[in-house]
């Protein structure tokens, strides 16, 4: 198991229900695929550095989790088709 943290900056354009509920699949995608959810970090809304789809801001959040190496591009392919989502990454954290 190794760990990993996925950041994922959702559009400051959508309702509250739909941000939390955005976030509620990504947790549901990796746990679908294997992995345990440690941390949830909501670090809310904050400036983009640079314009993306004409936004300039976004809200972020950041999911610490373990998984085997399998589950982070299962995940990674799911949320790009996301509409909600302007920008995500994940990481393998040393251990």
């Amino acid at each position: 198991m190794n760990k990993y943290e996925l950041a994922v900056i959702v559009s400051a354009k959508v309702e509250d229900d739909v941000r939390t509920s955005t976030i509620e699949k990504v947790k549901a995608l990796v746990t679908r695929f294997g992995g345990t959810i440690t941390n949830v970090d909501e670090w809310g809304k904050k400036r983009l550095a640079y314009e993306i789809r004409k936004m300039r801001e976004g809200f972020y959040y950041f999911i610490q989790f373990d998984s085997d190496a399998d589950c982070p591009n299962e995940v990674e392919s799911r949320i790009r088709i996301m509409d909600n989502v302007i920008r995500y990454l994940c990481v393998r954290q040393d251990s």
